[in-house]
């Protein structure tokens, strides 16, 4: 007879009902109360990672949206402030040129 019919003979033997008793219904009931307290903790832990994600989640879009309103808020005072100047230029000009026709008018 080979090596391994023999070992499976062995395993087989050793691993059936009538080698080793039943655990009593205690032990059983705790194992099986760990069981579902182990499985209860797990799917509690796993939820909590998940709405953890979906608030890191959320957090980077508002940031990101956050970031946007910044940058067309700072645009908005660069267009204002090249308007400004624009403006503050263009009076200028027109004061300029009254300047110089009040000057001739006056010669």
């Amino acid at each position: 007879m080979p090596l391994w019919v023999f070992v499976f003979v062995i395993l087989t033997l050793s691993s059936s009902s009538h080698c080793f008793p039943h655990p009593p219904l205690a032990l059983r009931m705790r194992r099986y109360t760990d069981a579902i307290f182990t499985n209860s903790y797990r799917k509690v832990l796993g939820q909590m990672s998940a709405r953890k994600l979906l608030q890191d989640i959320m957090n980077r879009q508002q940031g990101e949206r956050n970031q946007e309103r910044g940058a067309r808020a700072r645009l908005g005072r660069q267009v204002d402030s090249v308007w400004a100047e624009q403006k503050q230029m263009a009076l200028e000009s027109i004061l300029v040129a009254l300047r110089q026709k009040h000057s001739r008018n006056q010669e």
